[in-house]
């Protein structure tokens, strides 16, 4: 994810194992698709989940592996949404073609940071449905606005 919610029988919010996401990304702009692991809680209400997203679209592409934090929201909305917030790095690499944004006809790999926010709500038969937006701050891309379903 990175992050499939999973909204169990309890106030308290779960993760899914893994996860399938795809979306759009702004700056460059492409359609992404990606998956995402349940890495452990690593402190209280904080998760590690990584994730990869692969970009294609104005001339180029852009495979983002995305080592991120979330942390849980401990409650549930009358909605039965809930929601997370994390950050993390974006290692990207950008494979352009020439095209008019500059990139050259190689390969090239950046450091950049990645903060993020969302919400999910539990599918009936396990697993969960989820909406983020992460947005890109150094040499990340600006913003990706990500849908995906979780799995148990």
């Amino acid at each position: 994810m990175v992050a499939a919610l999973l909204l169990a029988a309890t106030p308290a919010l779960a993760l899914s194992d893994w996860g399938l996401r795809g979306g759009l990304t702004i700056d460059p702009d492409q359609v992404h698709v990606g998956a995402h692991l349940n890495g452990g809680e690593v402190f209280d209400d904080g998760f590690f989940l990584p994730n990869v997203e692969v970009g294609f679209g104005d001339h180029g592409t852009l495979i983002a592996l995305n080592p991120e934090l979330v942390y849980l929201f401990d409650r549930r909305t009358r909605s039965r949404w809930g929601f997370y917030v994390g950050g993390g790095l974006g290692i990207n690499i950008y494979d352009g073609d020439g095209g008019p944004r500059g990139y050259r006809d190689d390969t090239d790999t950046e450091l950049g940071l990645n903060i993020l926010g969302g919400m999910a709500r539990a599918r009936r038969g396990g697993g969960d449905i989820f909406l983020e937006l992460k947005l890109g701050m150094a040499d990340s891309p600006e913003a990706k606005l990500t849908v995906g379903l979780g799995f148990d």
